[in-house]
C-alpha cells in the first residue's frame, strides 16, 4: 500500500461514506471470484505488462505540478442545482479536509469560498494498487455554490489538499430563470462509451463552442461493464466480432478502421474491440478513463445524467460456454463452465453491484428537487422543464429489480441461485412492498407531484427522458412496462416529448397516442408536428452516440408504421433548440461530419381548439398561423367573406375554400 493511501485512510473522518441513496450492497453470500477481475487472458494484470490489449491513458482534469504526484484531481464535472451549481471532482486518495472551492464573478477576484463533502467506496482494485496516480479515482467530492444569479458566469478554483494540485481557474454559467424567453440549445445523447464515439465527442465539443447550455445523457455511460468483451469468443447471435481484417460489425460495414487492426498476439476473435472492453479490461478503469476522456465536456457545461442498464453492475450476460461465470464464480480464468454455471448478483465484486460506481461518480439534483440522488430529478431552464426518470428500477416490472421480486413463498431473502447480476434497488420507497403497483412507488408519486407543480406559463415545454423507450420498431416487453408506469401521467400533464436510448440507433416516431396509434391530426408534414396535450406525445430514441456494442439491427423485421425515421448506420447526438414558447426543434447531428441527418420541429398551438372541430389540414395551418390568423379571421368573418381579404400563404392547405376557412375561424374564435 502506498504511503499516502494510509494517510487517506486515517482522514476518513472527513469523508461522508454513506451513499446518497437508501439501498445498500447485499453481501449475504460471499464473492468467490478473482481479487481483481481483468478481461484479458494474455495480460491479466492491473497495470498492464505490455502484452495483450493496450492500456489507455487519458489526461486528468488537472495537470499535477509534480512529476511524481501523490494525489491529483483527475475528474471535474458540473451539474445544476436549484439556483446554483454542484462542482464534483475526483481524486485517488482523500483530501484530509473538507473539499473547498474559491469563487467569484471575476477570474481576478475569487473572493468567496464554498466547502462541501467527500465520499468513497471500496473499489476493485483500490487506487493504492494502481500505479498511475493520474488515472484512478476513489474519493468523490461535492461542493455546492448556491444562491447564485440566473444566466450568470462565475469563476472558480478547486483548492489543493493532501498532495493535489489546485485546478486552473475554471468557469460555469448558471441556468436561466424559469420563464426566460431567450432561445437556447442543448445536447441530448444516450449510450455513449468510448469505442465508436470519437466523432460524437468531436461534434459535442463543437456544439459547446457554438453555445449549447448543457448536455443531457440518458444512461449507458462509459460501458464499464463491457470490460470482459475481449474474453468472450465471437457468437453468431452477437452483432460484433473483432477478428482483425476479418472483423464483423452490424450491417456488414466497418466504419471504424481500428477493427481492421490485427488481434494482439495470443488474443482470440471476440465480442469486443481493439481495446478489449470499451476502453480498458478492468471495470473501474473503464469508468476512470471515460470520465477523464469527457473532461473536455464536463468541465465546461453541466453534464446531467440518469441511469441505464450498463451502470447496474459489472456484468449483464455471459458467453455461450459460461466463460464469465467460470471466472467470476470460481476464479477459473480462460475456462468454461457447464450448464449449471450462471451469473448471480454475487458474481460481481461487492463494489461493482447495485449502481455503486454510478451513485458515487456523479451528483445530480435528486435530493434538491424532491427526487432521489442520481436516479430521478427535474430542473428548469428558460422556457423548458426537464424531467430525468429512472427507467431501470423503481417501477412495476422494471428491467432491473430488487430482491423483493425474487422472493418465493415465505422467503425473506432469495437464495444465491435465485438472484441476477443486475438486481438493484429499490432506491425509493415502495408502499407496503406492493411492487406490482406503479402507484406504490416513490418515483411514480414524485413524478405526479413534479408534473402537477409545473408552471406552464413560465415553462410551456416539458421534456422527459429515461434510458428505455416506450415505443420502437424493435419491440420488447420493457416498452410495455415503461408505458404502464409513466405514459399516463405524461399524457395527463401534457408532456411534449419523451426521449430515450437503449436501442443503438436513431429513431423518430410519429406523434403517438396512449394506444400507440399515430395522431395524424398533429402531423403538419414529415418533419413538423403539432403538440397535442392530453392526446399524443412525440417520442425519439437517441441510442446512437457510439459504443463497443455498435449499432442495433432490425434483423429483417419491417419498420413499424409508428416510425417516421430510422437510422441504423450513423453515430451522433441530438441538438435540441427552444426558439420560443411555441416552437422547438430536434436535430440529429452526425458524428461523421457534423451535418444534420434528420430534424423535427414541434409547434405548440397557442389556442385550445373546440373538441367538435374537424382537425383537417386547413385548421392545422390556421393553428400554425396563430395570432396572425386570429387577426385575419376578425376581418374575414366581419365581412362575411365578401369581399374576401387576401388569403395568407400559410393557408394554402385550405384550397381557397370559403367553408374550410370559415370553419377554421369559427373553431379558433369559439375555442375553449
Amino acid at each position: 500500500m502506498k504511503a499516502n493511501s494510509v494517510s487517506a485512510l486515517l482522514v476518513l473522518s472527513a469523508v461522508v461514506a454513506a451513499s446518497p441513496t437508501k439501498r445498500t450492497v447485499d453481501t449475504v453470500y460471499p464473492y468467490t471470484g478473482p481479487d481483481v477481475p481483468v478481461g484479458d487472458w494474455v495480460d491479466p494484470t492491473i497495470n498492464g505488462n505490455g502484452k495483450g490489449f493496450p492500456r489507455l491513458v487519458e489526461p486528468p482534469a488537472v495537470n499535477p505540478a509534480s512529476a511524481n504526484p501523490t494525489n491529483n484531481i483527475n475528474v471535474i464535472s458540473l451539474a445544476y442545482i436549484p439556483k446554483g451549481m454542484n462542482i464534483h471532482f475526483q481524486t485517488p486518495f482523500g483530501l484530509g479536509v473538507a473539499p473547498s472551492v474559491a469563487w467569484g464573478t471575476s477570474p481576478k477576484s475569487l473572493d468567496k469560498t464554498a466547502t462541501g463533502i467527500s465520499r468513497t467506496y471500496d473499489r476493485t482494485p483500490p487506487c493504492s494498487l494502481v500505479s498511475a496516480i493520474t488515472q484512478c479515482s476513489q474519493f468523490f467530492h461535492e461542493v455546492q455554490i448556491t444562491s447564485l444569479e440566473p444566466d450568470t458566469t462565475y469563476y472558480y478554483q478547486i483548492a489543493a489538499a493532501n498532495g493535489t494540485t489546485a485546478s486552473e481557474i475554471e468557469c460555469f454559467t448558471t441556468a436561466r430563470e424559469a420563464g426566460d424567453s431567450k432561445p437556447f440549445s442543448i445536447a441530448v445523447l444516450n449510450d455513449m462509451g468510448y469505442t465508436n464515439a470519437a466523432g460524437t465527442m468531436r461534434e459535442l465539443q463543437n456544439a459547446i463552442s457554438d453555445g449549447i447550455a448543457f448536455a443531457w445523457h440518458g444512461g449507458d455511460i462509459s460501458y464499464a461493464d463491457d470490460w470482459y468483451s475481449g474474453i468472450l469468443p465471437c457468437e453468431s447471435d452477437w452483432p460484433v466480432c473483432y477478428n482483425g481484417t476479418s472483423s464483423e460489425l452490424p450491417g456488414g460495414v466497418i466504419d471504424d478502421q481500428d477493427y481492421l487492426k490485427p488481434l494482439p498476439a495470443g488474443e482470440v476473435p471476440n465480442q469486443g474491440g481493439p481495446l478489449g472492453g470499451d476502453m480498458s479490461v478492468l471495470y473501474e478503469s473503464n469508468w476512470d478513463l471515460w470520465q477523464q476522456w469527457t473532461n473536455s465536456l464536463t468541465t465546461k457545461i453541466p453534464y446531467m445524467v440518469m441511469p441505464g442498464n450498463h451502470e447496474a453492475s459489472c456484468a449483464e450476460f455471459d458467453g455461450a460456454k459460461a466463460e464469465l461465470a467460470a471466472y467470476l464464480n470460481q476464479d477459473r480464468p480462460n475456462s468454461t463452465g457447464n450448464s449449471t454455471d450462471y451469473l448471480t448478483y454475487y458474481s460481481c465484486p461487492p463494489s461493482q453491484r447495485n449502481f455503486t460506481a454510478y451513485i458515487n461518480r456523479f451528483k445530480m439534483p435528486g435530493d434538491e428537487t424532491g427526487g432521489v440522488g442520481n436516479f430521478w430529478y427535474s430542473f428548469d431552464y428558460g422556457l423548458a422543464h426537464f424531467i430525468s426518470i429512472d427507467g431501470e428500477t423503481d417501477f412495476a416490472y422494471s428491467p432491473e429489480y430488487p430482491f423483493l421480486r425474487d422472493l418465493k413463498g415465505d422467503q425473506t431473502h432469495p437464495t444465491e441461485a435465485e438472484t441476477y447480476p443486475t438486481d438493484s434497488g429499490p432506491f425509493g420507497a415502495i408502499d407496503d412492498n406492493n411492487w406490482k403497483s406503479n402507484a406504490a412507488y416513490q418515483q411514480y408519486q414524485w413524478l405526479a407531484a413534479d408534473l402537477g407543480a409545473v408552471d406552464r406559463i413560465k415553462t410551456p415545454w416539458i421534456i422527459a427522458m429515461s434510458h428505455r423507450p416506450m415505443y420502437s420498431s424493435e419491440t420488447a416487453t420493457y416498452e410495455t412496462d415503461i408505458r404502464e408506469a409513466f405514459q399516463g401521467l405524461m399524457l395527463e400533464y401534457g408532456v411534449d416529448a419523451y426521449l430515450s436510448g437503449h436501442i443503438h440507433w436513431y429513431e423518430r416516431m410519429w406523434p403517438l397516442t396512449s394506444s400507440g396509434a399515430v395522431d395524424n391530426a398533429s402531423i403538419i408534414n414529415p418533419n413538423t408536428y403539432y403538440t397535442n396535450a392530453g392526446v399524443s406525445m412525440t417520442h425519439l430514441i437517441n441510442g446512437m452516440a457510439g459504443n463497443i456494442e455498435s449499432h442495433s439491427e432490425l434483423d429483417g423485421s419491417p419498420i413499424a408504421a409508428k416510425t417516421a425515421y430510422l437510422d441504423t448506420t450513423h453515430y451522433g447526438f441530438n441538438k435540441v433548440t427552444f426558439f420560443n414558447s411555441t416552437v422547438m426543434k430536434f436535430e440529429f447531428v452526425l458524428g461523421l461530419d457534423g451535418t444534420v441527418a434528420d430534424e423535427l420541429t414541434l409547434i405548440k398551438p397557442t389556442r385550445t381548439i373546440a373538441p367538435t372541430c374537424d382537425h383537417n389540414n386547413c385548421l392545422r395551418a390556421a393553428i400554425g398561423g396563430s395570432n396572425p390568423f386570429t387577426s385575419f379571421c376578425a376581418t374575414y368573418t366581419s365581412t362575411g367573406a365578401t369581399p374576401s381579404p387576401t388569403i395568407p400563404s400559410y393557408l394554402a392547405n385550405c384550397d381557397g375554400s370559403a367553408s374550410k376557412i370559415s370553419s377554421a375561424c369559427s373553431c379558433l374564435v369559439t375555442a375553449v
